[in-house]
């Protein structure tokens, strides 16, 4: 019985130190500031959008999770509660506009009087990837050239 409550003793510590080791490189890992990173792709908006259209995609370029900087014309900015969009769309689907859609940081919100559609503009975010009509980038903001 002894045996069995030392073996329990070291489990209990084992996994309390696994625990420990998970909360605190693992799960309190900072996050990447996608503002201030260099983008690993740099592309125009249109054949950004083909890529992912076609899935012809470059062997060895997967830009899920990449961040990538755009450079295009927008068609027009939604507004969703508090997020601000900005729609790049190159296609008409059965439910609407398809192509780019770029969640604004709200930080960025106050630049969106420089965004005129019809007008070209340049945007870094993350790509979270493509939801078989639009391509998603997250954490947008405008680059000011």
């Amino acid at each position: 019985m002894k045996k069995f409550k030392l073996w329990l003793l070291i489990l209990l510590a084992a996994g309390l130190l696994g625990g420990t080791y998970v909360w605190f490189f693992v799960y309190n890992k900072p996050h990447r500031n996608i503002e201030t990173a260099s983008p690993d792709y740099i592309l125009s908006a249109e054949s950004f959008y083909t890529h992912y259209s076609n899935k012809s995609t470059p062997e060895g370029e997967n830009y899920d999770g990449a961040v990538l900087q755009i450079s295009g014309i927008p068609t027009s900015i939604e507004t969703v509660d508090s997020l601000r969009i900005v729609v790049f769309a190159f296609t008409e689907g059965v439910f609407g506009d398809e192509g780019i859609r770029c969640t604004l940081l709200p930080s960025h919100h106050q630049y969106l009087k420089s965004i005129v559609p019809g007008r070209p503009v340049t945007l870094k975010g993350l790509c979270s990837g493509y939801n078989g009509t639009d391509v998603i980038l997250e954490q947008c903001s405008i680059i000011n050239e």
